[in-house]
């Protein structure tokens, strides 16, 4: 799994957002402020970094601009929600913005696009005799290939990231169809239909009425 510096001064927010990745399986330190940040981004050891940007001394934003030569991808974490502000994030190299507070899943799922992006993460996932290929974009059951929609890849990936996690509808509209998608939570109870149909995970691939889905461990987990 990756290594993520957070870098972020309120303790209590920075030890919770270390609690969410640690039990996703991320390996993560802490920065009180950017003191050190540079050369810790520098040492070659982090695969993301989480930046504050109201940070004692100097600001998220200053440090930014000397953070983009360490080649690491940066997601700010902020509760600056002007929208100006996260223009200029953005446009000073930092690959999201987000507005604190924020959902556990919510965050998971946006670290996982920029990890997916710059290939910091695991190209294979399995559950039970399921094999999910990401860079391959291939998905194979007991050895044999299964043909899936680039949709139905996207959120099998993503259930299969948070086995025994309930995720609701807007969760997963937001994971595979991005923040921005205007459409409505019947679309995901399609692809979960079809999911279970050609994967075999009626029992498995549980619905939470009200809620969500569940992919619960129980074949071979």
């Amino acid at each position: 799994m990756a290594d993520i510096l957070i870098i972020e001064d309120d303790a209590h927010v920075a030890l919770t957002v270390q609690a969410t990745l640690a039990m996703a399986g991320y390996g993560c330190d802490i920065l009180p402020d950017g003191r050190d940040a540079v050369a810790r981004a520098a040492s070659g050891k982090y695969d993301l970094l989480l930046l504050d940007v109201m940070l004692p001394g100097e600001d998220g934003f200053a440090l930014m601009e000397k953070l983009r030569d360490c080649g690491v991808p940066v997601i700010f974490l902020t509760a600056r929600q002007d929208v100006l502000d996260k223009v200029s994030g953005l446009r000073l190299g930092a690959e999201d913005y987000i507005v604190k507070p924020f959902e556990a899943l919510e965050l998971l799922a946006r670290i996982e696009v920029v990890l997916r992006r710059y290939h910091k993460l695991s190209g294979v996932l399995t559950y039970g005799d399921l094999r999910a290929d990401t860079e391959k974009h291939e998905v194979t059951e007991r050895g044999e290939p299964v043909a899936l929609t680039p949709k139905e890849f996207d959120m099998l990936v993503f259930l299969m990231q948070h086995v025994d996690v309930a995720v609701t509808r807007e969760q997963l509209l937001q994971a595979v169809w991005g923040y921005n998608f205007m459409g409505e939570t019947r679309t995901v109870d399609m692809h979960i239909r079809q999911l279970r149909k050609k994967l075999h995970l009626s029992n498995e691939l549980v619905t939470i009425p009200k809620l969500g889905y569940r992919l619960e461990s129980r074949r071979g987990q």
